[in-house]
């Protein structure tokens, strides 16, 4: 059964990717009314978390971003099935990759770096930089438990160069890059929540107790890596620009948690300039600091 609807899935969604784009927006459209208007999808979790988000807006501004929030989302739901199936060529029209002459310099120094990034406008792009960039991107995921749509998820990122890396694999699989001296840029969604169990280290993120991963600055001083933000702007429905932001070339000089704090700073000012681009639909406040480890240095 979990076969049949797993074809069945592939079929349909490469029919749609084949469906023109200024089509496929209007079935986005439709869908947003769906969602927002009818099925209400977690619309109690989006609106807690765009009011708990910005105290200083008014319920009429809470709103509008709601709105515009649904509506990107479905608009991303359609984004992802094109990328499914989507040809190199066609994807790459998708996404600018700006400011990229300091990831050469690095490749001609056989320097490796960091990307952090967050759920913000179409995260699933940045998989296009295998096909323009020298290094070797490696995205970090977590595992799904239907490995059907796990390996049908991962050819698609593998089709435009990148490297899928199971997150319990990273250090692995890194380390593997760094002895065959193989320059690679490691890409950590950073604004994931942690399990109780993993939780060392909380700061003020949009104005709210969040409890973050520590492992981007842990590898970034581990192995003495630039850490590079990546900022996603959306300039219109189905295309994207990424503009990167240095935040540090020596994190051995930084003192414990700063690393942490200047990409997690970088994502709420991102979030801040356009709202309606982040993740809002995430329980990302589920934790509170109740029965929580104590903090662990990096």
């Amino acid at each position: 059964m979990r076969a049949l609807l797993f074809y069945l899935f592939y079929i349909s969604t490469w029919l749609i990717a084949q469906i023109p784009s200024k089509v496929i927006y209007r079935f986005s459209d439709f869908s947003c009314f769906i969602m927002y208007y009818i099925a209400r999808y977690r619309r109690r979790v989006v609106r807690t978390n765009l009011t708990n988000s910005f105290p200083e807006k008014s319920e009429t501004e809470i709103v509008a971003i709601e709105k515009k929030f649904y509506t990107h989302l479905c608009d991303l739901f359609y984004e992802n099935i094109f990328l499914l199936h989507a040809g190199r060529e066609r994807a790459m029209r998708r996404c600018q990759f700006n400011n990229t002459d300091y990831f050469e310099k690095l490749y001609q120094h056989g320097k490796s770096a960091i990307i952090a990034s967050g759920h913000y406008g179409s995260w699933e792009l940045y998989a296009l930089m295998g096909a323009s960039f020298k290094h070797i991107p490696l995205g970090v995921y977590k595992p799904l438990t239907n490995k059907r749509f796990e390996k049908l998820l991962n050819s698609a990122r593998e089709r435009f160069g990148g490297v899928p890396v199971p997150m319990k694999q990273t250090l692995k699989v890194f380390i593997g890059y760094l002895q065959e001296k193989k320059p690679v840029l490691l890409g950590l969604i950073s604004d994931q929540t942690p399990a109780a169990g993993d939780i060392h280290y909380w700061t003020n993120f949009l104005n709210q107790d969040t409890p973050v991963f520590l492992g981007v600055e842990k590898i970034a001083k581990k192995f003495d890596l630039p850490v590079i933000f990546g900022k996603m702007t959306k300039i219109k429905r189905g295309k994207y620009k990424v503009d990167f932001e240095v935040l540090t070339e020596n994190p051995k000089d930084t003192k414990p948690y700063e690393i942490t704090e200047m990409h997690v700073k970088a994502l709420e000012k991102l979030i801040r300039e356009q709202p309606e681009y982040w993740l809002w639909s995430h329980r990302r406040w589920k934790r509170t600091r109740n029965n929580i480890p104590e903090h662990d240095t990096p």
